[in-house]
C-alpha cells in the first residue's frame, strides 16, 4: 500500500512573515493562541525580519507553522502514515505523531533556542557542501578540525550532499579545500549555531533534563527519527531523540531511504521549507515529493486524498 509521509524542515527554511502568510491560507488562530499562552507573549511578533535573527524565534515559527499545517490537512482526512523532522523539525513531527503535547513542545523549543544561541553566540554556524562523496569530505573535515578551529560533519543529507558545523575559520577552510580538490559547491547557511556536533553537548545535557520532565506518549502515527533513520514507538526513545538531536549528526538520507522502503510514495514537506522535498525525491524511484510552500496546501490536500483512494 502506498503511504504518505509528512516531513518538517530544519532551521534555515524560515522566511519573514511566515506565520502571517499561513494564517491567510488556513485557520491558525487556535494554534497561535495556544502558543502565545504557553510563552506568555504574542507569537505573531516572532516572524518579523528582526525577530528571525534569533534562533529562538526561528525554531518557534517552524514548530508552529508545521503543526498548524499538518493539523489542517489531518482534519481534511489527509493524515500521514509517517512523520519525520530534520533537527528542530523533530518537534512538530513529535507533536503531530501524538507523542508530545503542543504547549509542552512550544516551551521546550523556546528553551532549546535560547540554549543553542547562548552556547556559541558568534563566530560559529553551518555550511552546506555538495558534489563530493562522504569519505573524502570526512577526511577534509578531520584534517582541519583542531581545538582552536573546531569543525565536524553535521548532516548526511544525500550521497553527495552534506552540512558541516563549526567555527567560521574552520568551515571556510574546509569549503575552500572542497572546492579546490573536488570542485564541490559550498555555501554558508543562514544558521548561527554549530548544530549536530559535539559543540552542543553541554546545552543538550541541560535540555535533556527539561525534556525528561515533560510527559510523552506512545505515538499514534509512526515517528521516523531524522537522526537515526529508525521508526520509534517507545516514548522514552522519542524523548531521547528530541532531547539530544541538537548535538547528534542528522542522517536524513538514511531516514528517507527507510521511509521509501516502508512504502512512502508521497512525501509532503510542511511550511516553510522545500529543501527536504528535493532530498526525498532523490531516493524515490516511484512516487512524488512536494512542498506545501511551493505547491499550495489545497493542491497538496488533493494529492493526498487521491493517493488514499487508490
Amino acid at each position: 500500500m502506498d503511504r504518505v509521509i509528512f516531513t518538517f524542515p530544519g532551521q534555515g527554511a524560515q522566511v519573514p512573515g511566515m506565520l502571517h502568510a499561513l494564517a491567510g491560507q488556513i485557520p491558525c488562530d487556535r494554534w497561535y493562541a495556544k502558543a502565545s499562552n504557553a510563552l506568555g507573549e504574542d507569537v505573531l511578533a516572532l516572524d518579523t525580519p528582526e525577530a528571525l535573527k534569533t534562533t529562538r524565534a526561528v525554531q518557534l515559527c517552524i514548530l508552529i507553522a508545521g503543526v498548524a499545517s499538518a493539523d489542517w490537512l489531518a482534519k481534511q482526512r489527509a493524515k500521514p502514515d509517517f512523520v519525520s523532522g530534520l533537527s528542530i523539525g523533530a518537534f512538530p513531527a513529535a507533536v503531530v505523531s501524538g507523542a508530545l503535547g503542543f504547549e509542552d513542545a512550544v516551551r521546550l523549543v523556546a528553551l532549546r533556542g535560547d540554549l543553542m544561541q547562548s552556547a556559541w553566540p558568534e563566530g560559529y554556524g553551518l555550511s552546506a557542501i555538495s558534489g563530493v562523496t562522504e569519505t573524502p569530505l570526512v577526511k577534509l573535515v578531520d584534517s582541519v578540525n583542531a581545538p582552536d578551529m573546531p569543525v565536524y560533519m553535521a548532516n548526511f543529507n544525500a550521497s553527495d550532499q552534506f552540512v558541516i558545523a563549526g567555527s567560521e575559520t574552520a568551515m571556510q577552510k574546509v569549503m575552500q579545500l572542497a572546492r579546490e580538490e573536488y570542485s564541490a559547491r559550498a555555501e554558508r547557511l543562514k544558521v548561527a549555531v554549530p548544530s549536530h556536533c559535539p559543540l552542543l553537548d553541554r546545552p543538550a545535557a541541560v535540555f535533556e533534563e527539561a525534556v525528561n520532565a515533560v510527559p510523552m506518549k506512545r505515538p499514534k502515527t509512526a515517528y521516523l527519527s531524522g537522526s537515526t533513520g529508525r521508526v520509534l514507538w517507545q516514548p522514552e526513545r522519542i524523548a531521547d531523540d528530541i532531547a539530544n538531536n541538537m548535538a547528534r549528526p542528522v542522517r536524513w538520507f538514511n531516514a528517507m531511504t527507510a521511509a521509501y522502503e516502508r512504502g512512502a510514495r508521497l512525501a509532503v514537506e510542511m511550511p516553510p521549507g522545500s529543501v527536504l522535498t528535493g532530498l526525498f525525491s532523490r531516493v524515490m524511484e516511484q512516487g512524488e515529493a512536494v512542498a506545501v510552500q511551493q505547491q499550495g496546501i489545497e493542491s497538496v490536500l488533493q494529492l493526498i486524498l487521491r493517493l488514499k483512494r487508490r
